[in-house]
């Protein structure tokens, strides 16, 4: 049976046809619009965003770590320098396998595994797209064979930095210090923004003590890169604004004149102006050389240091304790005068040793026999020990503390560097706070003659006694004197005013000590220091026992071999007696008598004579420093000194 063929709709086949052409055209155009939409949203509305984008794949920002401020003697000497040097740096993002990259660098340029150790902290803490130092201070070698080699270490690169040096190497290191690299507990504390692309750090010192002056403010340049990452061409450059210069209080010369008096024997010396409270001098012996720390110290050159039984990274000068001995007797008599306990004729008889009723074991004098009759002067001149144990006990622990405490003993100085000692001033807070016995006499009594519960450093001495020479009124020691930065013409000082009021009321109590130190000087315990020097010096001696006698038999070895085993020798002085300009403390840590450190004070003394010239003393001006192509210096005017105006002082 044949099927029947259906008729062809032709003008439904066409109008089907135009229905899906036209749809296809409106899909065609809807996609269209759909392009041409997203491109204008692409590239018009958001075109800035994705330059922006585009720009940062190629052009990356560096920071420019500021060069850190010079550091200067009061007379230009430089004292702190920064040197150009190399380094390398790796980027950790651009590398894959940081052992291997390791492994094959150190085959090219060796590292130590104190470099290994300080990249590896610095590595746990750092951004991966921030560039990690990993071997400070390359040699020409190191990098000629690194520059051979630089296509196999993508992420690697030597970079150019200025580094710390310290030209007199050991001789100042205790004041100013040094810096070192910063390590990963640096990077908890520091500011990340003020210390990008910088890699040292202060670690001690004025270095550690001014860092947020010395440091400076970082700027940063717009590199563009490739896509190894390396620097093809600079788009932008904003320059960082370097730390301001510090000029130093310290003289050079009187500095160098202390450290080799001296002659390696353990102590310390501090030399203030009374004047201003500025420190000429602060010498701690035995030294070392900052300029191992840094860029790393090795392992054995650190544990040369640390294993050294002269402990030559101890500042003794700042941290240093020391029982005073008979230099406080100045001070306590000057106490007895201002507390009217005493008058300056007023005797006391000193028959070798001194008894305290119901004590059978009494306190001696340092001459057997004793020094007979003597008032005040004459006591400060023999150092009399009968006088001022008779004296302590009259004033009593509390006066006796109070009086002393205003010298700064017993509490900080208020210096301007950082890890100050406090010390121990003899009081029944202290002994309270440390034991749970009472205060007794026999405390007291010793006490007077800088024995018993008493600490102090030649900081605190020597402010003491530039307190004293300045007539009572008081200065806190200071170090730098001013500062200059990148837009300053000129040095500009530091104000120091004085710390409080004059501690001195008659300017004639002042005369009797002032007297009763000179004759120290003259023919006492001091006798023979002062000959040629062209100015009265006034002076005390302190021998500060290390050891308390067991028994009441006199000592007959008086070889100075063994009595230096047994003391600590101290010497204070200041001059001229008339009008003080300087004033000195030094201690020695074993030395026989304290007339032995006498000596080293003559010296520090000859030193600054010889800054000063034939004419009277006057205040050291501060001339121009040297040029650096890192800070340079204009010419500098003279520094004004700042004079006391306590009665009876020179202004």
């Amino acid at each position: 049976m044949k099927t029947r063929r259906s008729i062809k709709d032709t003008r439904g086949e066409s109008s089907l046809f135009r229905r899906r052409a036209w749809t296809g055209f409106a899909l065609i155009l809807l996609s269209l619009c759909l392009l041409i939409g997203r491109f204008v949203f692409l590239q018009v509305m958001r075109h800035s965003e994705f330059v922006t984008r585009s720009q940062n794949n190629s052009v990356k920002p560096r920071a420019i770590p500021p060069a850190r401020g010079l550091i200067y003697d009061r007379n230009g000497v430089l004292l702190a320098d920064n040197v150009p040097a190399f380094r390398l740096e790796v980027v950790p993002e651009q590398v894959k396998d940081m052992p291997a990259l390791l492994a094959r660098l150190g085959r090219v340029v060796p590292l130590g595994q104190d470099d290994l150790d300080a990249f590896n902290k610095l590595l746990a803490t750092s951004r991966r797209f921030d560039s990690v130092p990993l071997k400070m201070h390359l040699t020409e070698d190191e990098m000629d064979r690194f520059a051979v080699n630089r296509w196999r270490f993508p992420g690697v690169d030597v970079v150019p930095y200025l580094t710390r040096r310290y030209p007199l190497g050991p001789l100042l290191a205790h004041v100013v210090g040094y810096v070192g690299r910063i390590d990963a507990n640096d990077l908890e504390h520091l500011d990340p923004t003020l210390y990008q692309g910088t890699s040292h750090v202060g670690r001690s010192g004025i270095e550690r003590s001014y860092e947020d002056v010395l440091h400076g403010t970082p700027g940063y340049e717009l590199d563009e890169v490739n896509a190894d990452g390396r620097i093809q061409r600079v788009l932008e450059t904003h320059p960082p604004i370097p730390g301001k210069n510090l000029y130093l209080s310290i003289d050079v010369r009187i500095q160098k004149a202390a450290e080799a008096a001296f002659d390696g024997r353990p102590g310390a010396a501090v030399v203030i102006d009374p004047r201003n409270g500025q420190v000429l001098a602060m010498v701690s012996i035995p030294t070392f050389d900052p300029n191992l720390f840094v860029n790393g110290i090795s392992q054995a050159d650190y544990s040369a240091l640390t294993t050294d039984p002269e402990k030559p990274l101890y500042n003794r000068a700042l941290r240093g304790v020391y029982p005073p001995g008979s230099t406080i007797k100045p001070f306590l008599a000057l106490g007895g005068l201002e507390e009217g306990i005493r008058r300056p004729q007023d005797t006391v008889l000193s028959t070798g040793q001194f008894c305290l009723p119901g004590q059978s074991r009494c306190y001696r004098d340092d001459t057997r026999g004793g020094d007979g009759v003597v008032n005040m002067e004459q006591a400060i001149e023999h150092s009399t020990n009968t006088y001022f144990y008779k004296l302590a006990l009259d004033m009593g622990i509390d006066r006796f503390s109070a009086w002393m405490s205003r010298f700064s003993f017993g509490r900080k100085t208020g210096i301007d560097l950082l890890g100050e000692s406090e010390g121990v001033l003899p009081s029944r807070a202290w002994k309270a706070d440390h034991s749970r016995q009472p205060w007794y006499p026999g405390e007291t009594v010793i006490a007077g003659i800088g024995q018993g519960y008493w600490a102090v450093t030649p900081l605190q001495l020597s402010h003491a006694v530039a307190t004293l020479a300045g007539h009572g009124v008081p200065y806190a020691p200071r170090l730098v004197m001013a500062t200059k930065g990148s837009a300053d013409a000129r040095p500009q000082p530091l104000p120091n005013p004085p710390s409080g009021p004059s501690l001195v009321t008659s300017a004639a109590d002042w005369d009797v000590i002032n007297a009763g130190m000179q004759a120290v000087i003259a023919g006492g315990t001091g006798k023979g220091m002062g000959v040629g020097f062209p100015y009265p010096i006034a002076g005390k001696t302190g021998t500060a026992e290390r050891y308390s006698r067991t028994t009441d038999a006199y000592n007959t070895n008086k070889s100075d071999a063994y009595l230096a085993s047994r003391h600590r020798a101290w010497f204070e002085a200041y001059t001229p007696a008339d009008d003080p300009q300087i004033a000195v403390a030094v201690v020695l840590e074993a030395a026989a008598w304290g007339k032995d450190a006498g000596p080293i004070v003559r010296k520090i003394l000859d030193a600054w004579i010889a800054t000063k010239g034939p004419a009277a003393p006057k205040d050291i001006p501060l001339p121009s420093a040297p040029a650096t192509a890192a800070a340079p210096l204009a010419p500098v005017e003279d520094l004004p000194a700042q004079a006391s105006s306590s009665a009876g002082a020179t202004p």
